[in-house]
């Protein structure tokens, strides 16, 4: 399908008039007792045509992914709330995200008191969970942590951004099994911390993870979140580390440090406009923020800011962000770089659509990527369809 035909067909799925069907159309999540508990079942699914411009690959191409988070849930009198959650997960290759495709996303148990929130097994650390960015219209094909890619590889079949993507959330320990710790809101403080005995995904302290070279255990991680107002502008900032220790490490290795940053502001010109502005940073010593590729001569860095204008339930956007992974133990210089502009729209609380452009290169400093050359220079426009169960 020629490029102008998908955009005609974005521009013609974002005119109100032809989402008239849609109007007040919601799916809440369903539930039912279990006992004294309850089990509650939530959902979401996103769909992305895109006509991407890249070496190898031209023409329209559809991908998505589906996930279903069950969670059984009971409350005391006394306040105390006990928890099992899980997402899971069925997506195609473009759509892996940040935990590469897992069946398995999360799985956690929870208790949260006045006193905070315990969770233990596959759950983000310390440092995604309170992670702030800039904003984004579409947070699953956003430039930055994207849920959906619109390039592929043509030799792999994988995205191309799982050589290198633009993460600027501390992450370093995934949704590997661990313990984690947040606390309540104070005075627009909010504190995490997390600890990640391995890069085992069962239980904590049952499974080591891979036995590779350098492989990462005892991660410890913090995070800290304020939100303020000042006058009529909403701030929140956060600030987050993570550090590791590496085992069976090659000269060279040892064990992860990753920290990062982020900062938000949202001014409300009136009753329906609001405009948002921020950005987000992260640096560590795991090349391409590989946790298995941490060494003592490799910084890697991103950064993305971004600005948003929302006008009921219309929203249009900017991104700009840039990486770069430095070489180290045969591995060459990595750089990335990338733009999007994007238009979202609201039809109902359950169904949200996107459109837009987005471009993306990379450079090395020796070799070549698939295209043969050591640059690669891609770009794409795309339709992007999200539905979901309605918060309540």
């Amino acid at each position: 399908m020629p490029l102008r035909k998908i955009a005609s067909l974005i521009f013609l799925v974002l005119l109100p008039g032809s989402r008239a069907w849609a109007d007040g159309l919601s799916l809440a999540p369903q539930s039912w007792p279990v006992g004294s508990a309850e089990l509650r079942l939530a959902a979401d699914a996103g769909g992305a045509l895109s006509g991407p411009h890249q070496p190898g690959l031209d023409g329209a191409q559809v991908s998505g992914d589906l996930r279903l988070k069950p969670e059984l849930r009971r409350d005391y009198d006394s306040g105390l709330s006990l928890g099992l959650a899980g997402t899971f997960t069925a997506a195609d290759p473009l759509s892996r995200g940040r935990y590469d495709g897992d069946a398995i996303e999360r799985l956690a148990a929870e208790a949260r008191t006045g006193l905070g929130k315990v969770e233990i097994g596959l759950t983000d650390g310390a440092g995604y969970d309170l992670a702030v960015t800039g904003p984004k219209v579409d947070a699953g094909v956003s430039l930055e942590d994207p849920r959906t890619s619109f390039f592929r590889d043509p030799g792999t079949g994988r995205a191309v951004n799982t050589l290198f993507a633009l993460r600027t959330a501390v992450g370093a320990s995934s949704n590997y099994a661990k313990l984690v710790y947040t606390s309540p809101s104070l005075f627009g403080a909010q504190l995490a911390l997390s600890f990640t005995p391995s890069e085992g995904k069962q239980l904590p302290f049952l499974n080591a993870g891979p036995q590779v070279p350098g492989r990462q255990a005892d991660f410890w991680e913090a995070a800290l979140k304020y939100e303020t107002d000042v006058g009529p502008v909403s701030l929140s900032a956060y600030g987050a580390f993570a550090e590791g220790r590496a085992e069976h490490k090659l000269p060279g290795q040892e064990g992860v440090s990753d920290l990062g940053a982020g900062l938000r502001a949202d001014y409300p010109v009136n009753d329906a406009i609001t405009v948002s502005l921020g950005g987000s940073f992260r640096q560590s010593n795991a090349y391409a923020f590989d946790v298995n590729q941490a060494w003592q001569a490799a910084t890697t860095r991103a950064a993305h800011v971004s600005a948003a204008v929302t006008d009921g339930d219309w929203i249009a956007g900017l991104e700009y962000g840039s990486g770069a992974a430095g070489a180290v133990a045969g591995l060459p210089r990595l750089g990335l770089n990338g733009a999007q502009v994007s238009l979202g729209y609201r039809v109902s609380s359950s169904i949200d659509v996107s459109g837009g452009w987005q471009r993306q290169s990379y450079a090395r400093s020796n070799g070549a990527f698939f295209n043969g050359l050591p640059q690669l220079k891609m770009d794409a426009i795309y339709l992007h369809l999200n539905l979901h169960t309605s918060e309540q």
